[in-house]
């Protein structure tokens, strides 16, 4: 199956897999200790260059919609100077999160949680909504493909028997066909009992669709890492400056050895994906704003924005994101962000659950640890 279908899987699905994790090709990261021994150092040069946040003292216009907090906004310092993925062992590759720049967002809400199983269940319901997922290819799409490559289905995890190198992401990710929001594992798996699970192999389009129809929108990557920073100045982590606060882990994420078969030792209380709201929320009531599953927003991608924000030193004022998606590495290809990291970053290989850092994807890709939350305007 691997090899009938390898020629679509690298076509849809590469740049979802590739950017989510950051571009590691050929290095290999040092030991988990190498890394956690710099945590600290990293969070206090880190937090010394930010300026204040300045939250505005607003309150919520109006009672929240259900299952949403109030967001007041205000002006704050954006990105991050974390040069290296995995804190100290992959160096330059987080660069697209630099310079750190001010940033002005006006209020809003926001839910949560990130969208479960059961709530994006009653959005298909009420509009008999076809996931891209749940499409088959077309010929238009993609002339090269032989025919009977031309099947619907996503991108699964599948952890090696034994440990490799860091350099091939395709060791470690398959296209199944037959695998979808409803069967995030492939065809034979469900999401039955997991209704209050975020949903994932969502694509923008799809996230950009349940927004519409409940009447909200994608928030902006500006509005996802305010809110996401919970009023505070700088911290390297949605929760603060160190990893686990009285040995406690605050987030899903992968403990282990990355990637191998039950590598991960689920010392955070869970082994893969978790139901939402299973750890504490940040001050703004929001759960979830590092690990379990990347979020889609809605800027599209450049590595080169956030120096065009910080040209002329002022405050950007809502930034929308850039007019265009551009990727050097990955020109054809249209991308938006991806925010938050997933169950499946690691200090190994990818630390983007560190809350001003950034992930990318292409717009019709999706994976089993993707999914999304909304925004409501005022």
């Amino acid at each position: 199956m691997k090899n009938k279908i390898y020629w679509i899987f690298a076509i849809l699905t590469i740049t979802t897999i590739s950017i989510a994790y950051g571009f590691t090709k050929f290095i290999v990261p040092k030991e988990k200790s190498a890394a956690m021994d710099c945590t600290e150092a990293t969070a206090s040069k880190a937090s010394s260059e930010f300026e204040p946040t300045i939250v505005n003292k607003n309150s919520a216009p109006a009672k929240a919609p259900k299952g949403m907090v109030w967001i007041p906004g205000g002006e704050f310092s954006m990105g991050s100077n974390v040069e290296d993925e995995s804190l100290c062992s992959i160096k330059g590759i987080t660069k697209d999160a630099a310079p750190i720049h001010r940033v002005y967002v006006d209020g809003y809400f926001m839910d949560e949680t990130e969208v479960t199983n059961e709530q994006f269940a009653k959005f298909v319901n009420a509009t008999g909504y076809v996931t891209v997922a749940e499409q088959k290819p077309t010929q238009e799409e993609f002339p090269d493909a032989p025919p009977e490559n031309l099947i619907a289905g996503s991108v699964i995890f599948s952890p090696t028997p034994a440990a490799v190198n860091l350099n091939d992401f395709l060791q470690w990710w398959s296209y199944v066909g037959g695998t979808d929001w409803k069967h995030p594992l492939g065809p034979e798996s469900s999401i039955k009992g997991k209704e209050k699970y975020p949903a994932v192999q969502i694509t923008y389009e799809d996230a950009a669709a349940y927004a519409k129809w409940a009447g909200k929108r994608l928030p902006t990557e500006a509005e996802w890492e305010f809110a996401a920073r919970g009023g505070k100045t700088g911290n390297l982590y949605a929760w603060g400056n160190t990893l686990k606060p009285n040995g406690k882990f605050q987030a899903n994420i992968y403990q282990g050895h990355f990637p191998i078969k039950d590598g991960d030792t689920g010392e955070d209380g869970f082994k893969g994906i978790a139901p939402t709201a299973q750890f504490k929320p940040n001050a703004y009531g929001l759960y979830d704003m590092a690990g379990n599953v990347w979020e889609w927003v809605n800027d599209w991608y450049s590595p080169s924005y956030y120096s065009e924000l910080n040209k002329d030193g002022k405050t950007a004022k809502n930034p929308q994101g850039p007019d265009s998606y551009n990727d050097p590495n990955d020109p054809t290809e249209k991308k938006r962000v991806h925010r938050g990291g997933s169950f499946l970053c690691t200090d190994q290989y990818c630390t983007r659950y560190m809350v001003g850092t950034r992930g990318k994807g292409e717009i019709r890709s999706a994976a089993n640890h993707l999914g999304f939350r909304c925004v409501k305007s005022i």
